[in-house]
């Protein structure tokens, strides 16, 4: 199957390496290229990708911003934010608009192909760790108010276990190690948790379990 892909960043030299590469991968097709979001949102609905590389800063509508208007309509495609430097602050707000990941600009043209195939997959693009480091630089000052705790009723026990581990960083192997499971059934709890929290991705249960308070931000040493 084609993987369909829109590269949105207002630089047009940026947009035609990304292009470059992708165009010789034979699963992989360019549908379309904007310069800002709101370009990309019109593009998303003419040409319909299923996942769209978005810079984060970018003229008029920003990456974050045209993120949480994608990722929030039926069949939205998958959104990996575009960043030049690592842990920049408005990614956490764009993990939190829904994008599934983050990739720095420099990344090499392998593991830009393979990011795609994994978010096209349905799976989310950050190692945990990654995920972990971000949330705790950034969470004790978001000021968007929590989700309802209510969230976190329909878990049991052992699934509520499982998400705090990988809020704090655990991988599978990691989890079923301090469970004493199986990764197998490791994996079963995250796609129930993600399931029952509403979540598209481990990244989205993440962001959701720090929104709760079910893990705090670590203090800033």
């Amino acid at each position: 199957m084609t993987i369909r892909v829109l590269i949105a960043d207002d630089q047009a030299l940026v947009r035609s390496g990304f292009r470059m590469i992708l165009e010789a991968r034979d699963d992989l097709e360019v549908v379309g290229e904007a310069s800002d979001g709101e370009h990309a949102i019109r593009l998303v609905e003419q040409v319909g990708p299923d996942v769209v590389l978005m810079d984060v800063r970018m003229p008029g509508l920003d990456g974050v911003a045209a993120t949480a208007r994608l990722t929030g309509r039926p069949g939205a495609p998958r959104v990996i934010i575009l960043t030049t430097y690592d842990l920049d602050e408005a990614l956490y707000a764009a993990l939190r608009a829904g994008a599934s990941g983050f990739l720095l600009k420099d990344v090499r043209p392998a593991d830009l192909v393979e990011a795609i195939r994994v978010v096209a997959r349905g799976d989310a693009l950050l190692a945990p760790s990654a995920t972990r480091r971000l949330l705790d630089r950034f969470a004790a000052t978001d000021v968007t108010p929590p989700a309802a705790p209510g969230a976190l009723q329909q878990l049991t026990e052992r699934e509520r276990e499982v998400l705090m581990l990988l809020a704090r960083g655990a991988a599978n192997a990691e989890i079923a190690g301090r469970l004493v499971v199986s990764e197998a059934t490791v994996k079963t709890h995250v796609s129930s948790i993600l399931r029952k929290l509403g979540v598209r991705d481990r990244v989205q249960a993440v962001v959701l379990a720090y929104d709760l308070g079910l893990v705090r931000p670590r203090p800033s040493s």
